[in-house]
């Protein structure tokens, strides 16, 4: 369809310049009459192409009011779904696919604002069904209060939040709620509402607590298990409980920050199959991690996350958005190419700044040249000089990187740490691990690994001499100067202000022989001024990371022990702590449940694997994978069913033709049973690496959609193969016990 051009009309050009026309379907009568306001339209189905992005989509009504000040008025010549289409959506939704918007939560020109400072401004963000979404930017910009927008714990200042109805999200905030209490799975339930409770009744009639319920709790419970779904459901939240390492009687009250957390994660989990969860992978050692990955794989259809987890955001994440100086960036890609397209981006940034710059120091000399910048003629020019200040003023730069350097002491020996046979065990008996050897050397960056509560930090301690072996012996080297990144955060004061705990009320630090003020030291931590005399307990877990490394860098050291140093810090701040790292000339322990972050750093690795023995692998975690005699599993394993005790013997019988018959064909289908139960995992599997794809949604919503249904038949499948394996063995047992007794 051509757009007929008035003769001599000055935009017709400028419009064909920003936009073609694919197909305009219906134009827009009476929409004067339908919709009132001058200039309004009636919202009509278009494709448009501008530059490379199509996006198909409807017209919102704009009405002059709206209009933006200095911005044209339409020609008549122009249709008004080509004009005003570029002046009304924003730049975001350019980058979205042409295709119907399935949007499950829709932030539209949302601004927010916490504590006097700017988070949000008009900023846009549409998460649609299928997609995994993952909020990356600095500490401090607002990732966690945009995931309290999208679960409705924030009301914004300005701007729409769009929620499709009837979907709900399970949300792991990043503070645990005050007012949780109760059992565990009491805690986890809840997140199911009325279900919940019915379930968390439930669980006490099935733990043979039915006593302390009241009569219609009981009635309630025992309609939800007559159902048939009650047991599944109750089912699903004990296996998010147990495999999150949880006691499921345990009281909520009395947990670690740590486990908290994890309750909260759990409590998401079985909440929805759309997901919100912030910083979900603190205080989870690597195999849950690994259990979390593959259980958002195959169960969850869409979900938006925090992660300074590199791999994890690497196998998980089909769409990065950035929050950067109030606004959010979105990019369709990997982690790995949104870091280059983000520096892309930021070069571009950079290059239209220094071009502005120049200009207005050209204008600004031209305005002191006098009384030729003040001539009537040139008023317009020296309002565009005004405008230009304004704009310069209002531009808000990126903020700073960390600035680290490690002050090392003189050289240690040569030998750092002998351990010979060593082993520890606490005065109940526990025994941790034993006959444990190793030689750590001057220059080594050891990593120890293992899952939670099998003794890292008490074999830190012990290297460290803070705890004796209970058998062999531990020597240490001569000229050691240890500084210890602790785990728990004790050396920090929590009344105390961030300049207190870093300089002990003094004014200065000494830096590599140099004396600077602790307010500029601390700045290179990225700390504002009126951050500094604020009380350590007030701060977030990000900044408190950077203060315990701004002091733990004030001390000279050749020995710098790390436990869990990763744990909410940003991806830059994290990046420069390995540089920093791997250009330490000094010795390093660590702990850390980082893949990425071992990967990068470690040259040894000390894995604690749960059966009381301490191996030692070269390289990191992959190396680890590698050489340990049994790879860890990427998979959830399910149990292989327990052959059921054959029934009590009722007299001698001998088993008829049919029954021998019966005999052999249940033994051959029994033999046939595991390889169909692998058949179906590496077929599942196969679909799972189908759905890591992050293209796929995009390309093929259909295929995604039958795959992730698919997915869902195998799990059926497997389950029911098993039921069969469980009844086969049992009538096994039943027809050979017949035999036996002939």
């Amino acid at each position: 369809m051509t757009i007929p051009q008035k003769k001599g009309s000055g935009n017709a050009g400028r419009s064909s310049e920003f936009f073609g026309i694919k197909r305009i379907m219906e134009q827009a009568p009476h929409h004067h009459a339908r919709h009132g306001g001058r200039n309004g339209i009636r919202a009509i189905p278009l494709l448009l192409l501008r530059k490379r992005h199509i996006f198909q989509g409807r017209i919102r009504t704009v009405s002059a009011a709206r209009r933006a000040p200095g911005r044209p008025e339409r020609p008549p010549s122009v249709p008004a779904a080509l004009f005003l289409t570029q002046q009304t959506f924003p730049r975001s939704v350019f980058a979205y696919p042409a295709r119907e918007f399935m949007a499950l939560l829709s932030l539209q020109g949302v601004t927010l604002n916490l504590g006097g400072k700017t988070l949000l401004d008009t900023a846009d963000l549409h998460v649609e069904q299928g997609e995994r979404v993952c909020l990356v930017g600095r500490n401090g910009v607002g990732k966690s209060s945009l995931m309290a927008l999208l679960s409705g714990d924030l009301t914004p200042d300005g701007g729409t939040i769009v929620r499709t109805p009837g979907v709900t999200f399970g949300h792991m905030p990043q503070a645990v709620p005050d007012h949780w209490s109760g059992p565990v799975f009491g805690v986890v339930a809840s997140g199911l509402g009325k279900e919940g409770e019915a379930l968390a009744a439930a669980h006490l009639i099935a733990t043979g607590r039915e006593d302390q319920l009241s009569a219609a709790k009981l009635a309630l419970a025992r309609d939800l298990l007559q159902s048939g779904e009650g047991w599944e459901r109750h089912g699903d939240i004990l296996e998010a409980i147990n495999q999150l390492g949880l006691d499921p009687e345990a009281d909520f009250a009395t947990l670690s920050g740590g486990n908290k957390r994890r309750v909260a994660l759990a409590r998401a989990l079985v909440a929805s199959e759309n997901l919100l969860l912030d910083e979900p992978t603190n205080h989870l050692d690597i195999k849950t991690i690994a259990w979390l990955e593959d259980f958002l794989v195959r169960r969850v259809k869409t979900f938006v996350f925090i992660s300074h987890d590199r791999a994890f955001v690497r196998r998980l994440a089909t769409r990065i958005v950035e929050v950067d100086r109030s606004q959010l960036y979105s990019y369709a890609c990997t982690f790995d190419q949104f870091l280059e397209r983000r520096e892309e981006r930021l070069d571009a940034e950079e290059k239209q700044a220094a071009a502005f710059d120049k200009k207005l120091a050209q204008e600004e000399a031209w305005i002191r040249q006098g009384i030729k910048a003040r001539r009537t003629r040139n008023m317009g020019r020296v309002r565009a000089l005004q405008a230009m200040r304004s704009e310069r003023m209002a531009r808000v730069s990126r903020q700073g990187v960390v600035s680290m350097l490690a002050q090392e002491a003189e050289r240690s020996g040569k030998l750092v740490i002998e351990a010979k046979q060593a082993g520890f065990a606490y005065p109940d008996g526990y025994r941790v691990f034993n006959a444990f050897s190793t030689i750590i050397q001057r220059g080594d960056r050891i990593g120890l690994i293992g899952n939670n509560g099998v003794g890292k930090t008490t074999l830190l301690r012990l290297l460290l001499g803070e705890l004796e072996p209970t058998e062999g012996s531990i020597r240490h080297g001569t000229r050691l100067e240890v500084s210890y990144f602790d785990q728990l955060r004790s050396s920090l004061d929590p009344e105390k202000s961030v300049m207190d705990n870093v300089a002990n009320g003094n004014d200065t630090v000494t830096i590599n022989g140099q004396q600077r003020h602790v307010a500029s030291y601390l700045m290179d931590f990225l700390f504002e001024s009126d951050r500094l005399r604020v009380p350590v307990h007030t701060l977030s877990g990000g900044e408190r990371n950077r203060l315990l490394l701004a002091k733990l860098f004030t001390m000279p050291s050749n020995l710098l022990v790390l436990d869990e140093p990763t744990n909410d810090l940003d991806v830059e701040t994290l990046e420069l702590l390995e540089e920093l790292l791997a250009s330490y000339s000094g010795t390093v322990l660590m702990v850390s449940h980082d893949r990425e972050f071992l990967d990068n750093l470690v040259t040894t690795t000390l894995a604690l694997e749960g059966d009381g023995q301490v191996r030692e692998y070269v390289g990191g975690y992959t190396d680890w994978l590698r050489q340990r005699p049994e790879p860890v599993a990427a998979h959830t394993d399910k149990p292989k069913p327990k052959p059921l005790a054959p029934p009590a013997k009722i007299g001698p019988r001998k088993l008829t033709f049919k029954q021998q018959r019966e005999l052999q064909m249940l033994k051959n289908e029994l033999e046939a049973l595991p390889g169909k139960m692998a058949a179906l995992e590496d077929e599942q599997h196969t679909l799972e690496d189908r759905l890591n794809d992050p293209g796929f949604f995009a390309r093929d919503p259909d295929g995604f959609n039958a795959t992730a249904k698919r997915i869902s038949e195998l799990d059926d499948e497997q389950t029911a193969a098993l039921q069969r394996w469980e009844d086969v063995e049992f009538r096994i047992a039943e027809l050979e016990g017949k035999a036996e007794d002939k």
